[in-house]
């Protein structure tokens, strides 16, 4: 789960010590050749002897209270005891439509036993949840292995229904039925992300993240304004009872229930195969080419529009409904960007065409400029780019005739996608510099000749009235990257080095 998240806060690896669980782990799940392995070698699986941190952050587990994050970004923490006065004052619904657990982070064994602990003390009084609630498992080993266990049917007894196992409604696969779009609503998860219209597609969706067990409870009670820890349920008998802090298994008794293998294998030798794509379809478009860097400056781009503040991949490339064209890059481009916020008028899905004058949506101004010939730059603010780690969002501003992404700073995994599809992204030498540029301005990377590893590049700044202004950027690109770059993308150099071997 912290390594799911780290990368999204700067991190280039996660490790932890190697220690007794990770073996016994490994060897549940049928790798106890790589335990032994890591036992060999768990000298060098620690620290750094006498390693400096940046930060030191010590929690007292002793100490520590459930807490729900939310709504709308991760990142706002409340005590689970004070979440429902907060919710009260600030006008967020205090009654919960659905509780949803599991997905890809928070769906462990030892997670979905904790949840149904928790079901099986309400069901003994004879309650079921108030909420709606969904389980979703998070690969087909816990599926199987909570079904074979009997987690699974203690969840669907509480009320729960068992969704298949994929991201589902933490991405936004999820037809829902109870609200309608624009109603106001609260949803409690133990996914990873809540921003703006993840889940459902609904702006007005306010998504808090928890635990699952934390999640389950909520459920139960139906309402923000519940403390598990101190607050009383009334049984069907109409006597109050409390739950107990839930204990479960961290590893199952049995081995791990594999589930089904429904892997197809691919032909030994594919040089034969031919995939065929009607041209008429709406889902599927085979992928052509991105153009190769012409060996210029990149001069007198437009701005497709000035980013104000969060701007997440969830911003930059919607999911949910959006992700039936996955494998149509045309189709879904029509998302690009929809969801972040011009600063020119503070509204999202709506910017300046710099040739007609004219306000219309992000994709087709876009797509206009292409049409004309004319390159484009996105102006972004801190951490561009936080969030899943959607390629799509790299892909789309490539399609559309994006050239360069200039922000105060860049989630590092969308910063390498867009250098993988031959994009430009840089960062402010002086963060300040982001309000010397206008929606309204030219601009010009100048030195791409010379494009080298820690050397920063110029932009030029073309205000309307005539005058200029020159700004330095920074960038983060390796000799690798920079090939990838002048190539057009990193498939396009890989076609480059697979035809000079052969």
């Amino acid at each position: 789960t912290i390594c799911n998240m780290g990368a999204e806060i700067g991190a280039t690896t996660s490790v932890f010590p190697y220690n007794a669980r990770m073996k016994k782990y490994l060897g549940k799940t049928g790798r106890a050749d790589i335990a032994a392995l890591a036992d060999e070698f768990q000298q060098h699986l620690v620290p750094d002897s006498g390693c400096q941190y940046d930060q030191v952050i010590e929690i007292n587990l002793s100490e520590l209270k459930p807490h729900i994050n939310g709504p709308f970004t991760p990142d706002l923490a409340h005590p689970v005891a004070d979440i429902g006065t907060v919710a009260e004052k600030e006008g967020w619904p205090v009654d919960i439509r659905v509780g949803l657990i599991g997905s890809c982070t928070n769906s462990s064994y030892e997670d979905m036993g904790r949840s149904a602990a928790v079901a099986k003390q309400a069901l003994a009084h004879g309650l079921k949840c108030k909420s709606q609630f969904t389980i979703t498992p998070g690969s087909e080993q816990i599926r199987a292995t909570i079904e074979r266990d009997g987690y699974a049917q203690i969840l669907r007894d509480v009320g729960g229904l068992v969704l298949a196992n994929a991201c589902g409604p933490c991405i936004g696969q999820w037809d829902r039925k109870d609200i309608k779009k624009g109603d106001k609503n609260t949803i409690v998860t133990s996914y990873n992300r809540n921003f703006t219209g993840r889940n459902d597609a609904n702006p007005e969706t306010h998504a808090f993240v928890t635990s699952p067990e934390i999640v389950t409870a909520l459920s139960i009670a139906g309402t923000l304004k519940f403390n598990p820890e101190t607050d009383y349920l009334t049984g069907a008998d109409g006597k109050k009872f409390k739950l107990e802090a839930p204990d479960a298994d961290e590893l199952p008794k049995l081995e791990f229930d594999p589930g089904q293998d429904t892997y197809q294998y691919p032909p030994k030798d594919g040089s034969g195969q031919h995939v065929d794509v009607s041209p008429t379809s709406q889902r599927l478009q085979l992928l052509e080419p991105f153009d190769k860097w012409d060996g210029k400056d990149l001069e007198d781009m437009l701005i497709l529009i000035k980013v104000k503040g969060k701007c997440t991949t969830d911003h930059i490339s919607a999911a949910g409904p959006w992700l039936k064209f996955r494998g149509h890059l045309d189709n879904i481009s029509n998302n690009l960007l929809i969801g972040a916020i011009n600063i020119e008028n503070g509204k999202a899905n709506s910017v300046r065409n710099a040739l007609t004058q004219e306000f219309g949506p992000v994709p087709d101004t876009a797509r206009y400029y292409k049409k004309m010939g004319v390159k484009w730059a996105v102006i972004g603010d801190e951490n561009y780019g936080e969030g899943s780690s959607r390629e799509h969002a790299a892909l789309e501003p490539r399609h559309l005739g994006g050239r360069v992404i200039i922000t105060k700073s860049f989630a590092r995994i969308h910063e390498t996608n867009l250098k993988k599809q031959g994009l430009l992204p840089l960062t402010f030498a002086d963060p300040a510099d982001y309000n010397k540029i206008h929606p309204v301005d030219k601009l010009s990377i100048v030195g791409l000749a010379d494009f080298t590893p820690g050397k920063p590049l110029k932009c030029i700044i073309k205000h309307p009235n005539g005058s200029q202004e020159t700004i330095m950027l920074n960038h983060t690109f390796n000799e690798s990257q920079i090939e990838w770059f002048q190539a057009g993308s990193a498939l396009n150099r890989m076609k480059e080095l697979q035809q000079k071997s052969s």
